[in-house]
């Protein structure tokens, strides 16, 4: 792309993603422009590698946090950055190679078509999806959405997609949660509450190996514990909405 956006932006977190992240990027930079890099206090050396992409791109940005605190951290570090000047959507995607870049162009353009809407991935998994790891999402989204009656959430736990700003700081600031693992469900299903629509389009998942450069974050039983509290959470708010969330459902409001 030969002119960076000036609205939408692609925005990866990264924490210790290993060399696989310069792939990962610049695959990005191929086909959208500008792409920022919030590096959650990584200490794998990936700082510099980007650091020096960056020198030779000048379509990336590299924002260093001081240490690790977790991928809605990140985000958030990135969206106050991009509102402040001036974006309006931002694009998330994984640093660790999942997420496909070739897709990026599309959902940027649906983004474009429905600025008032989140455009979520809805993953296309092939032969190296680890089975546990496929059946065990589909929990999370069956109570996502029994917590939104059932408004357009394909996915709860896809983080390819692209959120509007402003709806989505407004949901985050001045709140605990949503900062680590739990980042992506629950930003999902608040921002349904607050009536931004959700449109959904298909994405290719890669789970690249160890001996491909992949790596992962994920701990079986530790962020399960958290997802399983985030839904706690969303169920106890979904209660409370309940008349509100019946009352736009039956006036045809998104």
């Amino acid at each position: 792309m030969s002119r960076p956006s000036l609205t939408h932006l692609v925005l990866i977190p990264s924490y210790n993603p290993g060399p696989k992240v310069v792939d990962t990027v610049g695959a990005a930079l191929r086909v959208w422009r500008p792409v920022w890099v919030i590096v959650d206090g990584s200490t794998d050396g990936s700082a510099e590698r980007l650091t020096d992409l960056a020198s030779r791109e000048s379509g990336l940005r590299v924002v260093e946090l001081p240490k690790n605190q977790g991928k809605g951290a990140a985000v958030l570090a990135g969206l106050e950055l991009a509102q402040a000047e001036g974006f309006t959507h931002a694009l998330t995607m994984d640093s660790d190679g999942q997420h496909p870049a070739d897709s990026l162009p599309d959902f940027m353009r649906t983004s474009h078509e429905h600025p008032e809407a989140m455009i979520l991935g809805l993953p296309v998994f092939d032969e190296s999806a680890p089975a546990l790891r496929v059946r065990g999402r589909r929990i999370s989204n069956t109570f996502a959405n029994i917590e939104t009656l059932c408004t357009g959430i394909g996915d709860s736990l896809f983080g390819f997609r692209v959120y509007p700003i402003a709806p989505l700081l407004a949901v985050m600031r001045g709140r605990h949660w949503m900062r680590r693992f739990d980042f992506d469900p629950e930003a999902a299903v608040r921002l349904r509450w607050r009536g931004v629509p959700a449109l959904n389009l298909p994405a290719p998942v890669r789970y690249l190996k160890p001996e491909d450069g992949g790596v992962s974050h994920f701990h079986y039983w530790r962020d399960n514990v958290l997802l399983t509290w985030m839904h706690i959470r969303l169920l106890l708010g979904f209660l409370i909405r309940l008349p509100m969330l019946l009352a736009r459902r039956f006036r045809g409001h998104p």
